[in-house]
């Protein structure tokens, strides 16, 4: 029975030591393959190691209990318990426990980082740390040569084995360029610790350090502003700090190593202008940092709306993953690009936000309580801690600018529990046992395990099931609801998500590709479901949005349900005022009747009942284009050029670089052959999707129309290279530009 137990207690050290290893996996043929696996397996990790130490310690494991007395080590315990309280008086607790589908945070996912810090606190010898910051070495080199290989396919158009292609910026195998940047800004600071207090070979030195660098180079090419400027502040700091405080040799590196930082800074702000037109886009976006930027001015939206909505409710917040409910009551399309957050992209706001002032100040204390164990690591001796202290700093430093994953938590709370572990010279200790004992505490842990089935399990098969349909959902609708049907069947969390990716299908696809009876299949699947979200979710607005737009675009079979309609967008728009979809898609309930009217009268008169709509809601919003050019558009049909042009120039005077105000734009230009304006609103359109190659055609005619034929050439001859025969399609167009 000793060596059963002996071998167990291998195997608890290990699952200790797992969660490290996840940032490695990325599972294809899953919904949101990079994220969504390593929160299944983070929580069944979490739940195994949980069952085995109740078993361990009812078995007589010994394990550092005494270290409980610090009273810093019950501040995670009392972050949990307000994080729950809060939750439980918001929004919906049911959402808060379990989060989104795709990333998973939630209070299930704090529970188990919070699980594991005491596990660890609990267990770790004082070994324990050089071997853990060995494997998170390892780990982040592993992911840094990953996203590597990552980047050479993008520069090079090489498709290497094994190695995913990554969509927009550098994701490796985070799948974001920012969680990606804040996962390596923390490991490469622990490969510098191994390197420089653990390893003990040159040669292992030599790696560490070449792979340290690496992780800087990486976070460099992801072109992750915030931790780009996270690692300048620490490095800066660092060298101010060796330029006074150091001696001999270090001091005068350092200081040396100040004034060129100094200068290049100085450099880059005098050639800001010219490096913002870069092509290398890590430089590009350092150089565009300004507040006409448009993602910075869209971060300062959140920090000043959300941080600003702390104070509705200073005690209770608003329950976690409820920072959405906020966000779509703040919503301001003038002000933002983005249509759905669910984050305030800085971890601290979303901490007092979701679960008030208490649990702010809480998650704020754990890192100082972080910082000052790691000083006194430094104090006694133990360089190490110099390194842990840097990890916890670029872990809050990035925070103020991204919000965390679990294994960026995790790494957190594990680091933490660390430096108090060393700071503990009591003995462990162990409870008697006995067989009685034993049988319970296995019944216990086998309980526990079961955990495993409805926190990972499911939810895994939940999402393959997701993944089949919408793999299907044009080519087999009927596979693709039955496969969906089946993963809805398990009752799991993933019912928002679903509805959320239903819509995109039905919407994006299946609305305009299928015909009869198979669109009517898609409808009634998607209807349904969003139907029982809008019950479930009554406080969402995007599900809202969704469910009436999927109503609206009902099959000929179908007669639209007005009144329900007509509920649901009174709904969304009490939920998100200033969003202009519920508004629009209310006006779409009488211009639909407009269509189909016969006599002219009666459109005129149900078009002018949109119009009124539309109308509201631009008064409402005096700072917004878009609503100005739907009205010029809805105008202009109905023959009233005159109100039509009013609306189209206030338009004109409001407008801000956006897509879908573009567009709307362009075709009211193109109804009244302003070929100057149109080509205006085309470029627009181009430099937002420069694959997009019919509107650049568009854009070739409206431009040689306005009188600027060397632009029109000079696109016909691009269309040429990259779509070879588009151009040929309009052989009027070919004769009269004369190519």
């Amino acid at each position: 029975m000793k060596n059963f137990n002996d071998r167990l207690g291998q195997v608890f050290k290990w699952l200790l030591f797992l969660p490290a290893f996840i940032p490695l996996l990325y599972v294809d043929g899953m919904l949101y393959p990079y994220l969504a696996p390593k929160t299944f397996i983070f929580r069944a990790v979490g739940i195994l190691a949980v069952a085995l130490f109740v078993y361990l310690f009812a078995s007589g494991q010994p394990f550092y209990f005494k270290r409980l007395k610090q009273k810093l080590t019950w501040l995670p315990a009392g972050l949990l318990a307000v994080a729950y309280a809060t939750s439980l008086a918001g929004v919906n607790f049911y959402h808060s426990f379990w989060s989104t589908f795709d990333r998973g945070d939630g209070l299930l996912t704090l529970t188990i980082v919070v699980a594991f810090f005491y596990l660890v606190l609990l267990y770790a010898g004082k070994d324990f740390v050089n071997k853990f910051l060995k494997v998170t070495a390892l780990t982040g080199s592993l992911v840094a040569l990953q996203a590597l290989l990552q980047w050479v396919e993008i520069v090079s158009g090489i498709n290497i084995p094994g190695i995913d292609i990554t969509r927009g910026r550098l994701g490796g195998t985070l799948g974001n360029a920012a969680f990606l940047a804040s996962y390596l800004g923390m490991t490469a600071f622990a490969t510098l610790a191994v390197a420089r207090t653990v390893l003990a070979s040159r040669v292992w030195k030599n790696l560490a350090y070449i792979s340290a660098i690496l992780q800087f180079i990486i976070i460099f090419l992801t072109a992750t502003r915030g931790s780009i400027i996270s690692l300048i502040t620490i490095g800066f700091i660092f060298l101010a700090h060796q330029s006074w405080k150091g001696g001999g040799r270090v001091k005068n590196l350092s200081r040396t190593a100040l004034a060129g930082v100094i200068m290049l800074g100085m450099i880059f702000i005098v050639f800001r202008a010219q490096l913002s037109q870069s092509s290398f886009e890590p430089v590009r976006r350092l150089a565009s940092i300004s507040l006409q930027d448009e993602t910075v001015s869209s971060r300062l939206f959140l920090a000043k709306h959300l941080g600003g909505a702390v104070f509705d409710h200073p005690l209770t917040g608003y329950g976690g993953e409820h920072v959405v409910t906020v966000f779509n009551r703040e919503y301001d399309p003038s002000a933002i690009l983005e249509h759905w957050f669910d984050r305030s992209h800085n971890a601290f706001i979303d901490y007092f936000l979701q679960y008030g002032l208490v649990g702010g100040l809480l998650y704020i204390l754990i890192i100082l309580s972080g910082l000052m164990y790691a000083r006194r690591m430094y104090k006694r001796g133990e360089s190490v801690g110099v390194y842990i202290g840097l990890i916890i700093l670029i872990y809050a430093l990035q925070n103020l600018f991204v919000f965390d994953t679990a294994v960026t938590l995790w790494l957190l709370f594990v680091l933490i529990a660390l430096t108090i572990a060393t700071d503990d010279n009591t003995p462990s200790a162990s409870l008697p046992t006995s067989a009685i004992k034993n049988s319970l505490a296995g019944a216990v842990a086998l309980a526990i395990l079961y955990l495993v089935i409805p926190v990972s399990m499911q939810p895994m098969r939940a999402n393959l099931l997701l993944a089949d349909g919408y793999i299907y959902h044009v080519a087999d609708v009927k596979r693709a609801n039955i496969s969906m049907e089946k993963g809805l069947a398990l009752n799991t969390y993933a019912d928002l998500e679903y509805g959320y990716q239903a819509y995109s299908m039905y919407t994006d696809r299946q609305v305009n590709i299928l015909k009869g009876d198979e669109r009517l299949q898609a409808y009634n699947f998607t209807a349904s479901l969003l139907e029982k979200n809008f019950a479930k979710y009554a406080y969402d607005a995007r599900t809202l949005v969704y469910f009436a737009h999927v109503l609206e675009l009902a099959p000929p079979e179908v007669t639209p349900d007005e009144n329900l309609i007509n509920k649901v967008l009174d709904r969304a728009i009490e939920l998100s005022p200033h969003r202009i979809q519920p508004w629009y898609l209310k006006a779409n309930i009488f211009l639909r009747k407009g269509d189909l009217s016969t006599k002219s009268s009666e459109k005129v008169m149900w078009y002018g009942k949109g119009i009124e709509v539309i109308e509201r809601y631009a008064t409402q919003e005096p700072h917004l284009s878009e609503p100005r050019y739907i009205l010029a558009n809805l105008y202009f049909s109905i023959g009233n050029k005159e109100s039509a042009a009013g609306w189209a120039s206030e338009g004109l005077k409001l407008y801000k670089k956006n897509e879908d105000t573009a567009r709307r734009a362009m075709k009211y230009y193109l109804g009244v052959e302003d070929w100057a304006n149109m080509a205006r609103f085309l470029e627009d359109i181009v430099s937002a999707k420069p694959d997009d190659y019919d509107t650049t055609y568009d854009l070739a005619k409206a431009s040689f129309l306005a009188g600027n034929k060397t632009r029109a050439l000079e696109l016909v001859e691009h269309l040429r290279r990259v779509k070879p025969g588009l151009v040929e399609t309009d052989p009027a167009f070919v004769e009269a530009i004369g190519k």
